[in-house]
């Protein structure tokens, strides 16, 4: 890498410095350009009917004079910095030495600073710019007389100009400038910072040779230049003498490349240092901010914050915006946030804006389209005027307290046919978004509608070859077919055709947001039409679409296509609930069919207990309201059964008890007696089941071999988990007092009591035994 190649990497804050103000200039320089012209026009005197042209070479020559007159006067004269050094900038680049002689003039006045400034500021701008300056070694003499001669507020900038030059042409009277011994230490300093812009080898051998001047401020300033460039000479001679040894070694190509690579590490470790301190200190704010309870003292702080000087505290303080206004709760989101807010989505920050314009999305409320949508114009990041397009489609969410200009809303749809037309897929979909939100709004004419259906309509019919956007395209047209859309009539005449031909779209959301469609604009037809074809679509989602319609608006015809899908992994429960609703508006001849075909053991769909168990509720309310007696009995006989087999005893009783209140017959009681004693038992309610014992008892005396002794047995052999059945036992044996002598149940009550005293010893045993 040459000397000339490695001139355009300076030090990063000069070049960074340098990249602003070379914009700035020419910017400016044409404003300045512009405004001289001007200028010039009205010293010529222009007539009302013809302009007055120079009649010889002595008039353009005097034209010509009078311009650089305007330029030098704004040179030594301006107001304001920037038009000075573009005033500057301008002659630098004018061949009339004229320009050249006011240049040199300028850096002579030591009277006129600010003028001298700009002239070694426009100097300096030149090194990022295209165009060579002529001559520019005129230059080199006046910068060093004002390095030499120390005026406040000069040296630095006359520095930082010496770097247009090449090193060879500036390094010798330089250094001169440094070992003049009549001259002050701090003219030698500013020598010392000339040289220190120079990324040179040589440079570097010079700075080492100055750490052991006796000057304490020279050597101090070499030491901490040469650790700028990331170079340590030691402390004794023999350690600088193998520094500059080493440099040497390296050559000007291979001190340039470690420097490169110094300079890099060193910039990369100042980011970390500081991200630190950023984070640091943000972790401070964070506290401090989380400290205050009161909303409106948490307002104003905010409020504060997001007025900061600081970039990253204004990001900071959005994303706690956002944070509390998306947070679940009361707390009362303060007002005085919302112009701020705003007045954010034009910061000079890029990512503020980003996130200004996204947090606006959140917030409807505001009276935000006006600014958003001046703002869309004059954005130039492409990522930034999304989002704010975006948020401008949400600032015209209904609000009572604001009233948007139909104006305002006109050119605001006008931007979504823009979005709408782009190639980019993501800017078309916001377009159509964005167009659908303005659409719900009741401002409209109905000519006004057709026009931007229309657009809609031909956009989708130009995206064949995007599935993905077709399916989204389809999506927003389904969404305004809507009942929430005002104009939804109009909206399903323009898009049925395009969702019944989409049906055998091969993309999936192209065919879901079909059905979506289709559903807003007939939920019965649709179902009727989709049956036969739909139910097992490739797509999962439009297969749940179908059993969700169904559930509510389907028949009878649905229900066997549904049943085929109880027990499959994700639609079994769906389609469960589906035909529950259908269940629940169906005639009672079509639910005792459905229960002969769901609830016994061998039928082909495996129902759950608890399936089973809603489907009988349903038939129990139906078969009551509608007085109809053996679907009745029938239906509380099953549930029974299914609430004493799940464990729900106390439901168990309830039904057993009104069947057995309902017998009409002592063999229709007794036929329902052993199932009742039998979930007293197991329900550990041993009252009702001995009072179900003595009434028994007070009919006759009670076989080993009949059901009531053979229930209890039963019990004893299979208790429910957790329970003992002893403890029952003796509880129940303990209510039943019989008024009459019945020997047989002595004996079995008898052999009971001794079965407990044995299990009672052999308990104990196995406690000594332990």
């Amino acid at each position: 890498m040459t000397y000339a190649g490695f001139s355009t990497i300076m030090m990063v804050k000069l070049m960074v410095k340098a990249l602003h103000k070379t914009i700035r200039m020419s910017i400016k320089r044409l404003y300045l350009v512009t405004l001289l012209l001007l200028m010039g026009c009205q010293q010529a005197g222009v007539g009302q009917d013809k302009a007055i042209l120079p009649a010889s070479a002595e008039t353009a020559e005097a034209e010509v004079d009078k311009e650089l007159k305007i330029y030098k006067s704004t040179l030594l004269e301006g107001k304001n910095e920037q038009i000075r050094i573009d005033a500057a900038t301008v002659m630098l680049f004018n061949e009339n030495p004229l320009a050249r002689k006011i240049l040199l003039d300028a850096l002579k006045q030591t009277d006129n600073v600010a003028a001298r400034v700009a002239v070694c500021r426009a100097l300096s701008q030149t090194r990022t710019g295209l165009e060579p300056i002529k001559n520019k070694k005129d230059f080199i003499q006046p910068l060093l007389d004002i390095l030499a001669s120390n005026t406040s507020g000069t040296a630095k900038p006359a520095a930082e100009a010496t770097l247009i030059f090449e090193y060879e042409q500036i390094s010798e009277p330089i250094e001169k400038l440094i070992s003049d011994p009549t001259l002050a230490v701090e003219t030698k300093l500013n020598a010392i910072y000339a040289l220190e812009l120079h990324p040179d080898m040589r440079v570097a051998i010079t700075l080492i040779g100055l750490l052991d001047n006796p000057e304490q401020k020279l050597s101090a300033a070499a030491d901490k230049m040469l650790l700028s460039m990331g170079l340590q000479a030691g402390k004794t001679a023999e350690s600088r003498k193998k520094a500059i040894d080493k440099l040497k070694r390296e050559g000007s190509e291979g001190f340039f490349q470690n420097y490169v690579t110094r300079q890099q590490k060193q910039l990369h470790e100042m980011r970390i240092e500081l991200n630190q301190l950023q984070g640091l200190y943000l972790t401070a704010l964070g506290k401090c901010y989380d400290g205050i309870s009161d909303d409106a003292a948490k307002g104003q702080f905010l409020a504060e914050h997001l007025q900061s000087p600081k970039a990253v505290v204004r990001l900071w303080s959005l994303e706690k915006v956002h944070q509390w206004r998306v947070a679940p709760g009361k707390s009362k989101f303060p007002a005085e946030l919302g112009p701020i807010l705003v007045n954010l989505i034009s910061d000079k920050d890029r990512n503020v804006r980003l996130k200004a314009a996204r947090l606006l999305s959140f917030m409807g409320e505001l009276n935000s389209a006006e600014p958003l949508l001046s703002q869309l114009k004059e954005e130039q990041d492409d990522e930034v005027k999304m989002e704010l397009f975006v948020a401008l489609g949400y600032a015209f969410v209904p609000n009572p307290t604001t009233k948007i200009p139909a104006e305002i809303r006109k050119q605001s749809l006008e931007w979504a046919v823009k979005y709408l037309a782009e190639q980019d897929p993501k800017k078309t979909q916001k377009g159509a978004e964005i167009m659908k939100k303005l659409l719900e709004q009741n401002e409209l004419t109905a000519a006004e509608i057709d026009r931007y259906l229309t657009l809609l309509v031909q956009r989708y019919q130009k995206s064949n070859a995007n599935g993905q956007l077709r399916g989204e395209l389809l999506s927003t047209m389904a969404g305004l077919c809507a009942p929430q859309n005002i104009h939804n009539t109009q909206c399903k005449k323009y898009f049925k055709p395009l969702f019944e031909e989409s049906l055998n779209d091969k993309t999936n959301l192209v065919r879901e947001s079909a059905v979506d469609g289709l559903i807003y604009i007939d939920k019965t037809e649709t179902l009727e039409k989709l049956r036969k074809d739909l139910t097992n679509d490739p797509s999962v989602v439009i297969r749940k679409k179908l059993i969700d319609l169904a559930g509510e608006v389907g028949g009878k015809d649905d229900l066997s296509w549904l049943a085929e899908k109880i027990g499959s992994d994700a639609e079994s429960e769906p389609a469960w609930q589906a035909m529950l609703k259908i269940f629940r508006r169906s005639e009672t001849d079509i639910l005792s069919e459905w229960i002969d075909k769901l609830v016994p053991q061998d039928s082909k769909t495996k129902l759950s207990d608890e399936q089973k168990i809603s489907l009988l509720e349903i038939a129990e309310q139906k078969a009551a309201s509608e007085n109809k007696p053996k679907m009745l009995k029938n239906t509380r006989e099953r549930l029974a059964k299914l609430y004493t087999k799940t464990g729900q005893f106390e439901r168990g009783a309830d039904y057993l008890g009104m069947l057995y209140e309902a017998a009409q017959t002592t063999e229709g009681k007794m036929a329902i007696l052993p199932d009742l004693l039998n979930v007293y038992l197991k329900w550990s309610k041993a009252e009702p089941a001995a009072k179900l014992v003595e009434n028994c008892l007070l009919e006759k005396d009670l076989d080993p071999n009949g059901v009531v002794i053979g229930t209890i047995e039963d019990y004893l052999s299979s208790p429910p988990t957790g329970t003992d059945p002893n403890t029952v036992l003796k509880t129940l044996l303990s209510n039943i007092k019989p008024t009459v002598n019945r020997p047989k149940w002595e004996q079995q009550k008898k052999n009971w009591i001794d079965h407990i005293g044995k299990t009672n010893d052999s308990g104990k045993g196995k406690k000594r035994d332990n």
